[in-house]
């Protein structure tokens, strides 16, 4: 299991129903499987926004790493999502891939569809493109240096 799949099962991961990622390659795509779970339903068993949009950023950004690294932190500076269809209980697949890669910045596009591939939902994210390690002291800062 790798540190991205290891980190994906515990808090936040969890959280979005992670199963696995399907695919992460350097050319900056990813798939990704989550089970989306009756509590993350609202009225009519239809799985509120959030969730949906959560995945297709996760995917997104785990195209972003598998393009750039480990050592670089895919930030969001604008998400868009369009929904076209009600996303329900069970398996889902989120799809991440680049459009346009600069220097310090990406674009990206994303898509989730259900397990016969009807899509459910479109994003598109401009990523700025941060040092880890820049990410993680100021994330210290801001926590009091804990």
């Amino acid at each position: 299991m790798s540190a991205l799949e290891s980190s994906a099962e515990d808090g936040l991961g969890h959280s979005l129903g992670f199963v696995r990622i399907i695919e992460m390659t350097p050319e900056g795509r990813a798939r990704i499987e989550y089970e989306a779970g009756p509590h993350m339903c609202h009225s009519g068993g239809v799985v509120q926004g959030g969730f949906v949009t959560g995945w297709i950023d996760a995917a997104m950004a785990h195209g972003c790493i598998g393009m750039v690294g480990p050592d670089i932190v895919p930030m969001s500076l604008e998400l868009k999502i369009s929904f076209f269809a009600p996303a329900r209980p069970g398996r889902v697949i989120a799809e991440g891939w680049v459009e346009r890669k600069g220097r310090r910045t990406c674009f990206f596009e994303g898509r989730l569809v259900d397990t016969e591939g009807n899509v459910l939902a479109k994003a598109s994210s401009t990523l700025m493109l941060m040092p880890r390690d820049k990410v993680e002291a100021a994330s210290k800062a801001a926590l009091g240096g804990s």
